[in-house]
């Protein structure tokens, strides 16, 4: 059993502010990872793709608007006490509604790395075919 208090905040591969908790590193899941994001006011993640993994959020507070799907031409909006599923492979971006107020969320992975399988996307390359 590992017990954690994410204590320090990493800049993540998405351009967010992540509070680490449980992965593979800090607590040597096999497979899973949990953490903490916190979109600033205004902040707009950098658009990515989860390679090969599941996403579960739970948004704590806030809302959020998490654009998605090839060339991130749908969307969804998030608020707090709501769930969001992002399957494998599917694009996407987040952005905080707000100006004034962050947004918090718990995120977790069926993948104990914390940033190795975050794939960078830019969505005006996007040709919706390859998803890999």
């Amino acid at each position: 059993m590992v017990a954690l208090r994410p204590d320090r905040e990493v800049l993540t591969r998405q351009r967010l502010p992540y509070f680490v908790g449980i992965s593979g590193e800090t607590a040597g899941s096999r497979g899973l990872s949990m953490h903490i994001v916190v979109i600033p006011p205004g902040g707009v993640a950098a658009p990515h793709r989860h390679r090969g993994y599941e996403t579960a959020i739970y948004v704590l507070e806030g809302r959020v608007e998490t654009r998605f799907g090839p060339g991130l031409r749908e969307r969804v909006v998030s608020g707090a006490g709501e769930f969001l599923f992002i399957p494998p492979d599917v694009p996407h971006q987040a952005c905080n509604l707000s100006d004034t107020d962050p947004a918090r969320a718990v995120v977790a992975r069926n993948d104990p790395a914390e940033q190795e399988n975050v794939v960078p996307y830019d969505p005006a390359e996007d040709s919706g075919a390859d998803g890999g």
